[in-house]
């Protein structure tokens, strides 16, 4: 069965970007070697959780530039969006567009993991889905830096409470690793 994680490093006082739309602060931790029981890079942890496909906004995709057509982890992308950009979709990319809302974005991205994990990379998404009862984990790198202002991980969440099992926390260097299940009530 299909498993959406909702995964983003996060200032500690809970931003993912600061106010220019750079994330610099929060991806240090990347560059930096990692202790052996810590998940060290993206890629590393992506193979772990058997990534099938990423879901991000449009904001993400533009200040990422599209990947240049593919995600650094290889997983094939679906951007949500209203547009389609210029330019795009590019032969031989693996990035994809929905431009009917969230639930046909998480349905393109359902078809394309099959049983492998979706992730959600963007905060709007994430906020989204969570208010959609999608999510099934979230896993955040929490960064110690303070940003003080720029784009909240669950800024807007409107709804809630959301209940959430005790985490798992890693310690790495320059992060500590938190994931939470979700808990089901309609379960």
């Amino acid at each position: 069965m299909t498993k959406v994680v909702a995964d983003m490093s996060v200032s500690l006082d809970g931003f993912v970007a600061d106010s220019a739309n750079r994330v610099d602060a929060v991806f240090t931790w990347y560059g930096k070697p990692q202790p052996e029981h810590s998940p060290s890079e993206p890629n590393g942890e992506a193979a772990a959780m058997d990534l099938g496909v990423i879901v991000y906004g449009r904001r993400t995709f533009d200040v990422a530039h599209g990947w240049a057509g593919r995600h650094p982890t290889g997983a094939p992308v679906v951007v949500v969006t209203h547009h389609v950009p210029a330019g795009w979709p590019r032969e031989n990319s693996t990035v994809f567009f929905a431009t009917d809302g969230i639930e046909a974005a998480m349905d393109q991205a359902g078809q394309i993991a099959g049983d492998k994990v979706i992730a959600l990379g963007s905060p709007s998404v994430i906020q989204q889905c969570v208010g959609l009862g999608l999510v099934d984990r979230i896993q955040v790198k929490l960064v110690p830096v303070l940003l003080g202002d720029g784009i909240r991980l669950f800024g807007t969440l409107r709804t809630g409470p959301i209940e959430l099992a005790d985490p798992e926390v890693t310690i790495g260097n320059g992060v500590t690793h938190l994931y939470y299940d979700v808990v089901r009530t309609d379960r």
